[in-house]
């Protein structure tokens, strides 16, 4: 007696179907499953026997298979519970064959046969609706999640016998819906506004121009100056997402179980701050089983790492392909796979290991020579790829006590998404969407310079020294201070303020 049950597996952030085929024969009781399964996989016979019990079906005292094909893929998890189940008693004759090619079946059982929520159901119904198929049975937890995709029917299930009954027609399920225009049109909730800082104009003005060309930003002053609570308003000023950008990151979040259920749509810009202790694996993605990092769960939203020089420099390493390329592709044996990681990179420092190294109000207690070990932690390779660093001094009496209403995020998030639409109409037709990421040929194209402008640059080349590198980002965030100023040339006063972006720069020369 044979069946063939249609499941999913991932492989990163999408899903291929896998066939779970299931064979009993006469032999001796044994239960073995094949197909390259993890150990989550393998025990599952033991739950589903016992879920077969106690919902009061008969578990075959033969000799049963299970093949997950294809075999050369890895079956993680224990979404495979509910099919190899169905696929039990449709090789017994308990459920008929008929709907089994038109639906995709995820879902873990337990011992009482009640189904409980798996990851990454929302990478399957993407995958479903593209191959056309029926529908998708799901476990209840999962329903939201799933039924973010309009083109396929989600069937939400609670136990294994309502599975039996709607696959052998003695039971109706309606497809679960949900208002997804209204989902996805819901105002962008935040807890933070910029009205809420106090001072560092200069601050805020340098995260306007890093929100509206894309820029990643390096902040350095002492402790209590605001960088981190500048950092985590940085999201309330990013243009909003687009419904192609929330599906793709909500399907990372997906496949990693952080979905809420009450919000199954990522509709905000993610806002990750991992600890420094962080490893290489934590931050970029990896293991055994390969799985996202932070750099890919802060996709199409900002990556803040504080006390840069903090973290272990291989760790910071490894966030160069991320940063040049906007994806982490990490090898192993059986597979390649590769994550999405588009992010801003947002980071913070102490200026010396006290943090007062040129502060009015508190004298450094370091030394040259532990002020050059301090700095010399950061990954200059990283540092390359920061457009925008800026000092952030502490903020004095006089500003934290001032009760004048200081400017709402969404006034500078009108301005930068109308930088941004420029950007859009400049680059249509290309692959670069914004000005952070204009290759040396774009730049040539659209960073023309006016006499003026091109004295000063030259002027400040020859004194500080400024390299190729540092020249080519010069320009680009001055296309985007231009862009804000709604002007197509730049100007040399776009060109004055973005070279006061590149303070590591100058301090070079000091």
């Amino acid at each position: 007696m044979l069946s063939k049950v249609l499941s999913a597996a991932l492989l990163g952030i999408d899903a291929v179907i896998v066939e779970v085929e299931i064979d009993i024969a006469m032999g001796l009781p044994q239960f073995s499953t094949v197909g390259l399964p993890d150990g989550a996989v393998k025990e599952s016979k033991d739950r589903v026997k016992a879920a077969l019990k106690n919902s009061g079906y008969n578990f075959p005292p033969t000799r049963i298979t299970a093949n997950l094909a294809p075999a050369d893929l890895k079956k993680e998890g224990a979404a495979f519970d509910l099919p190899i189940a169905i696929g039990i008693l449709a090789a017994t004759g308990v459920v008929k064959k008929d709907k089994l090619a038109d639906y995709i079946i995820l879902g873990e059982l337990s011992l009482d046969g009640s189904v409980k929520p798996v990851k990454g159901c929302l990478p399957v119904s993407v995958m479903g609706a593209s191959k056309r198929f029926k529908g998708i049975i799901i476990p209840e937890g999962n329903v939201n999640e799933g039924a973010i995709v309009e083109k396929i029917d989600i069937i939400a299930v609670k136990e294994l016998s309502e599975v039996v009954a709607f696959l052998n027609g003695a039971k109706e399920i309606t497809p679960h819906k949900i208002d997804l225009h209204r989902l996805f049109q819901q105002d962008s909730e935040y807890n933070e506004d910029f009205s809420e800082v106090r001072g560092q104009e200069h601050a805020k003005r340098a995260l306007e121009v890093a929100a509206a060309g894309a820029h990643n930003i390096l902040m350095i002053g002492p402790p209590g100056s605001g960088k981190t609570m500048l950092a985590k308003r940085l999201p309330t000023i990013l243009p909003q997402m687009s419904f192609n950008e929330a599906i793709e990151t909500t399907k990372i979040y997906s496949i990693m179980g952080l979905i809420d259920p009450s919000r199954p749509l990522i509709d905000t810009r993610p806002f990750r701050s991992p600890h420094h202790t962080i490893s290489d694996v934590g931050l970029i993605g990896g293991g055994n089983s390969p799985k996202p990092g932070e750099v890919s769960l802060a996709h199409h939203g900002v990556l803040f790492l504080d006390e840069l020089p903090e973290f272990k420099k291989h760790v910071l390493e490894v966030l160069r392909q991320p940063l040049e390329d906007g994806k982490v592709t990490i090898s192993r044996a059986l597979a390649s796979i590769t994550y999405p990681a588009r992010i801003m990179l947002v980071s913070a420092l102490n200026p010396c290991p006290c943090g007062y190294l040129n502060d009015p109000g508190h004298t450094c207690s370091c030394s040259p020579r532990d002020i050059h070990r301090y700095r010399s932690r950061m990954s200059g390779p990283l540092l390359d790829r920061i457009d925008i660093h800026i000092e952030v001094p502490a903020v004095s009496y006089k500003e934290l006590s001032d009760r004048s209403e200081s400017e709402s995020s969404a006034s500078i998030a009108n301005r930068v998404e109308s930088s941004r639409e420029f950007q859009r109409e400049r680059f249509k037709g290309t692959k670069i969407h914004c000005n952070s990421q204009m290759t040396p040929r774009f730049i040539r194209k659209y960073c023309e310079l006016d006499a003026k402008g091109n004295r000063l640059l030259e002027l400040v080349t020859e004194k500080l020294g400024i390299s190729a590198r540092s020249y080519n980002r010069i320009l680009k965030v001055a296309r985007t201070i231009a862009d804000l100023d709604h002007t197509e040339n730049i100007m040399e006063q776009h060109i004055a303020e973005a070279i006061q972006y590149r303070s590591l720069d100058r301090r070079k020369t000091l």
